[in-house]
């Protein structure tokens, strides 16, 4: 049976445009502007810490709600229909992923803050694994979510929204096993790490403002 959008949906729904938006134009503008960083050779991860650190802590935090909220949205227009159960689930992990891997900071790597190692960290600490197993997880959920929705797109005879969500299921791991191998050979795996979060903020901000835009839902 179809489901219409009252207020409350539309505005959890409008959270998830936001959360992706946020996320990634708040980092690329701290990329620029934050003393010592480089975008070709640190993650924007690192932003957490130092001086600055603050900022993108909140940009964290605040995203990662943001993304929650549009789980909750996204469960009220779609469920128990097509991918109304595992997709708000699954958006839900991506937004708590956000959320640890804020509160847990990175280890300092690539000469970020200015004085640290040159190369990735020789030991790992607790928090920097705890941010680290948090972004996999988020990056996970994206992927999984993307294949949940392309099967839904599927099945409402919208191809170019199916092909958008399998691009973004195989962009995104390939992207993110790209940057791991470069960062460990050549230390300028940055910018395809960048791009998993380009990739993973662009899909929650489009498919909310789909979700958002489309008259009904089945």
């Amino acid at each position: 049976m179809a489901k219409g959008k009252d207020s409350l949906t539309r505005v959890l729904l409008m959270s998830g445009v936001l959360s992706g938006i946020l996320f990634i134009g708040v980092s690329l503008i701290l990329s620029f502007v934050v003393p010592g960083f480089d975008i070709t050779r640190q993650p924007i991860s690192v932003l957490l810490l130092g001086n600055f650190g603050w900022i993108q802590m909140v940009n964290f935090e605040l995203s990662g709600a943001l993304a929650l909220l549009f789980a909750v949205g996204m469960w009220r227009l779609l469920h128990p229909g097509k991918g109304g159960t595992w997709g708000p689930i699954l958006v839900g992990l991506y937004g708590l992923g956000i959320v640890i891997a804020g509160l847990f900071y990175p280890d300092p790597e690539f000469g970020f803050p200015p004085g640290a190692p040159l190369g990735e960290p020789t030991a790992m600490s607790m928090h920097g694994s705890i941010h680290g197993f948090a972004f996999f997880g988020l990056v996970l959920a994206i992927i999984a979510v993307s294949i949940v929705f392309a099967r839904r797109f599927a099945s409402i005879k919208q191809k170019g929204w199916k092909t958008y969500c399998i691009a973004t299921a195989i962009g995104a791991p390939f992207l993110l096993i790209l940057g791991i191998i470069l960062s460990g050979a050549t230390g300028r795996g940055a910018l395809p790490l960048l791009g998993v979060g380009v990739v993973t903020s662009a899909w929650i901000s489009l498919i909310a403002n789909h979700l958002l835009k489309s008259p009904q839902q089945n």
